[in-house]
């Protein structure tokens, strides 16, 4: 073993990332694992504020909330804050995959 501590890995780092936005927001109303609805919001409007100033629906907030909420229990827990996550970077990714041309590609020799 190293007599160094290693640095983070880049991966690593926006691990980190994840857990400090989550926590930065979660339980200003209460349970510090969850996100409530307000806190949610909150979130949304500051962290991503690109994604809710382009919504022409108002409502489109309220039901991401609802559809994110797996067990309905009216908060967003770290599991389910993650799926949302996930949806919008996979979202990206397959942007990323339309906008490149083929030859960036990888492919796959048998």
């Amino acid at each position: 073993m190293s007599k160094f501590p290693t640095s983070p890995t880049e991966t690593e780092r926006c691990i980190e990332s994840l857990l400090a936005v989550f926590q930065r927001y979660a339980g200003r109303e209460g349970d510090n694992c969850t996100l409530s609805k307000k806190e949610f919001l909150s979130f949304m409007n500051a962290e991503l504020a690109s994604f809710t100033k382009n919504q022409k629906d108002p409502g489109v907030l309220d039901r991401m909330m609802k559809k994110l909420d797996l067990n309905c229990d009216g908060q967003l827990d770290f599991q389910e804050f993650l799926n949302l996550i996930g949806g919008i970077a996979q979202a990206c990714h397959v942007a990323l995959c339309v906008q490149a041309p083929p030859s960036h590609h990888p492919t796959k020799k048998l």
